[in-house]
């Protein structure tokens, strides 16, 4: 897991314990009135015990008070697109999420390789150049989680 880009102004990394031991992370990149989650990663054997759901839910509100409207990700396959659409998030057109976060690392690292986010939401089976899977994008709207004052 890299820390690139989430140690930028507005980016962070969130860490769940399981007693002392750390049992996942995510990671936030911010920009204006948008963020990207990213890294979301819990530890095989404590899966299953609501750790994934505490940490997008711990990314949701460090990405609005960030000053976040909208929360995207990018889903490596069907089954975190399915994962994630739990918890509010819908596929986006790749433009979107481009425009979106223009300027922070992933975004950045993405326009070298302009095949890398793959346009197939439908579809996990053809990998996207660069990363060996498919890149399926989506957000979730913040909008309404809270009062925020600016």
């Amino acid at each position: 897991m890299s820390t690139a880009g989430v140690t930028a102004p507005g980016g962070c990394f969130l860490i769940a314990y399981a007693g002392d031991d750390p049992a996942g992370a995510v990671g936030i990149e911010s920009r204006v009135d948008a963020a990207l989650m990213r890294s979301l990663i819990v530890v095989e054997r404590l899966r299953g015990r609501g750790i994934g759901a505490a940490l997008i839910a711990a990314a949701r509100t460090a990405a609005h008070t960030r000053g976040a409207r909208r929360l995207y990700a990018l889903a490596p396959d069907d089954r975190a697109r399915h994962y994630l659409a739990r918890f509010g998030f819908a596929p986006v057109a790749p433009e979107e999420l481009i425009e979106a976060l223009a300027g922070t690392f992933t975004v950045e690292g993405l326009r070298t390789d302009p095949d890398a986010i793959a346009a197939r939401r439908d579809s996990a089976s053809d990998s996207a150049a660069g990363f060996g899977y498919p890149i399926l994008p989506m957000m979730a709207d913040l909008s309404h989680d809270g009062v925020i004052m600016r």
